[in-house]
């Protein structure tokens, strides 16, 4: 059965913990910044898919070996790391270069990205971040009954999780994008640039040092 006793207390928890800030909402108040509301939903789509993933493999037991391998689970937390840093650096040379975060259709000097950028950066982010893989692989379980098929269940969880961080993030990136004469302002959408480019390297670097789970 896919809605018992314990979906209710798993709603609650996934909403809350969906929320909570972290480095998909910045990585979608970025790319709002840089393209508007399509770019913002669009990247918004593409990490909540990277969901999927983490639940299949969290449900055939994939999870279990990176957590045991150390070797494994190295090379996914520095393959994410890397990411995250990448992008932090784009940003940062998009703001020493006076671009900002550009919005698309504020102004006619703002470019439109095409659709598949934020959509592999959104993908790439959700499915490359370890915390999500040790996550999954602790959370799916406590409202996974033994009887139950443990691939589907998964996948339903993650599909709940799907539509409640969709809706969240969205509607951050409408709120973002509403700002639209605010990021317009060069001096902002530099400053916005270079925050979030620090951020994210600083997430990176973090990540890269963090110990590996033992």
């Amino acid at each position: 059965m896919l809605v018992d006793a314990q979906f209710w207390p798993f709603l609650v928890a996934i909403t809350l913990l969906t929320m909570s800030p972290g480095v998909d909402t910045l990585l979608v108040i970025r790319n709002t910044a840089r393209g508007g509301v399509r770019d913002g939903a669009l990247t918004s789509l593409a990490i909540c898919c990277g969901l999927f993933v983490h639940a299949s493999v969290s449900a055939l037991g994939i999870s279990l070996i990176l957590l045991q391998s150390a070797w494994a689970f190295g090379v996914l937390k520095l393959a994410g790391a890397g990411y995250l840093v990448w992008l932090g650096i784009a940003s940062l040379l998009a703001a020493r270069r006076g671009q900002g975060l550009p919005v698309a259709g504020v102004s006619g000097e703002r470019r439109r990205v095409p659709a598949w950028l934020p959509l592999r950066e959104g993908f790439l982010c959700n499915v490359l971040n370890p915390k999500t893989v040790v996550f999954y692989m602790a959370f799916l379980p406590q409202f996974i009954a033994p009887g139950d098929p443990a691939l589907v269940k998964s996948l339903f969880l993650a599909g709940v999780h799907f539509v409640i961080a969709n809706l969240w993030q969205i509607a951050i990136a409408v709120m973002v994008g509403g700002a639209g004469r605010l990021l317009a302002s060069r001096a902002f959408a530099r400053g916005l640039s270079g925050a979030t480019g620090a951020v994210l390297v600083v997430l990176g670097i973090r990540l890269a040092f963090e110990r590996s789970p033992a």
